[in-house]
């Protein structure tokens, strides 16, 4: 493990990043790039100024403070191809490339992905015309943009209505971008089961389930997250994977 890490993203993921990789005998400094009130000058923690939208800057900070690893959280950044950047100028980065990071940014393209692989989805339509992602007939519809900011750009609508109020809002007032994805709304429990990677091997984290309405009782808006908790009662518990 290198000496001095690099956590990219402002949220609560990279915090808790941050706090697990100071436990590290073998960490000695966590910059947090920018960070949040919870990074700054937590013990080998702190944040850093850097300004993470700028590639080359990110770069030469990584080189000037000899930044052994890098790690990004923000998925904006993953899909802008920060860790193709940052590979290409030799700094050790963890994360998926621009063209992996596709399969969060870009709902549409996920979609299709999984229809091409066979693995189960609800239906689903993408839309460049108001008018026609209107008249979808699904019972129920989830309203997505297409872009970095569609996993939390979320309607869920309990009508006809309310569906065709989120396309006007993403397609004519150009809220979130110029693409929408209306697909059915499927019921039941929704858990995450995330896994890491070298391409070879796959190491499975225990699965989770996060709570993203803002209000009690699965209510309001959809959001980035309220919160989340591992391990679930609704997944066996097994020592063997």
């Amino acid at each position: 493990m290198a000496d001095r890490v690099l956590v990219i993203g402002s949220g609560g993921r990279e915090h808790a990043l941050a706090w697990k990789l100071a436990q590290s005998p073998h960490v000695k400094q966590v910059f947090v790039a920018p960070g949040n009130a919870g990074t700054a000058d937590n013990g080998k923690i702190s944040n850093s100024a850097v300004l993470v939208s700028n590639h080359t800057i990110v770069t030469q900070f990584c080189k000037d403070h000899n930044i052994g690893l890098v790690l990004v959280g923000q998925e904006a950044l993953l899909a802008a191809g920060i860790v193709d950047d940052l590979r290409a100028a030799g700094v050790r980065c963890f994360g998926p490339s621009a063209k992996a990071a596709q399969l969060a940014s870009n709902t549409s393209f996920a979609k299709a992905f999984l229809d091409r692989h066979g693995i189960p989805t609800a239906r689903w339509k993408a839309f460049t015309n108001p008018q026609e992602a209107c008249s979808t007939d699904f019972p129920a519809r989830v309203v997505r943009a297409r872009g970095p900011a569609a996993r939390k750009e979320v309607t869920i609508a309990a009508s006809k209505e309310e569906a065709c109020r989120a396309v006007q809002e993403i397609m004519q007032d150009r809220m979130f971008g110029e693409v929408v994805v209306v697909e059915e709304l499927l019921q039941g429990e929704e858990l995450s089961c995330l896994c890491f990677t070298d391409g070879v091997t796959v190491a499975s984290m225990p699965p989770a389930q996060a709570h993203k309405r803002l209000l009690d009782g699965d209510q309001g808006p959809n959001t980035g997250g309220m919160g989340a908790y591992c391990p679930v009662p609704q997944v066996e518990q097994s020592s063997s994977s």
